[in-house]
């Protein structure tokens, strides 16, 4: 077997380390999770809807890779909550879209800034490499995705 090429290796160091990151990052997801009563899937979905962009729910299933029927469950649940809201898509009406209420918009922005207060990997970061950490990351993700 051929040795792996040099780009090869750095390509899986490279998921290597962010799957161990990401791995490490999560025993501190638990206590956020706790102290809103959410599930980490509705944390991550109230993370994926941004407040005034109406996020349509075939996108949310798609984004999270799973079936409309699991997303459907999942929205009820943050509706009875008072956290979002479905609407019809302005672009078509037979598409329900995901609008975060003024209460899920204030425990999004709470979530975040409980999140970038618990990120001390990140926190050993300069300024610069943060942001160069932002951009590479921005160019790997699809933002169209989302």
């Amino acid at each position: 077997m051929a040795a792996m090429r040099r780009s090869e290796h750095d390509a899986c160091r490279a998921w290597q380390l962010l799957m161990k990151f990401f791995f490490a990052q999560r025993e501190h997801l638990p206590s956020s999770e706790g102290e809103f009563d959410l599930s980490p899937i509705q944390c991550h979905v109230l993370h994926l809807i941004e407040p005034g962009r109406p996020l349509p729910m075939s996108r949310l299933a798609e984004t999270l890779s799973c079936d409309a029927s699991n997303v459907t469950g999942l929205v009820d649940r943050l509706e009875s909550r008072g956290l979002v809201r479905r609407q019809p898509s302005p672009e078509d009406r037979r598409v329900k879209a995901l609008q975060l209420t003024p209460r899920g918009a204030r425990m999004r922005a709470q979530l975040l800034r409980r999140m970038a207060r618990r990120s001390l990997p990140l926190s050993r970061l300069s300024r610069d490499e943060r942001r160069t950490l932002v951009k590479i990351l921005e160019a790997l993700v699809d933002e169209g995705s989302i």
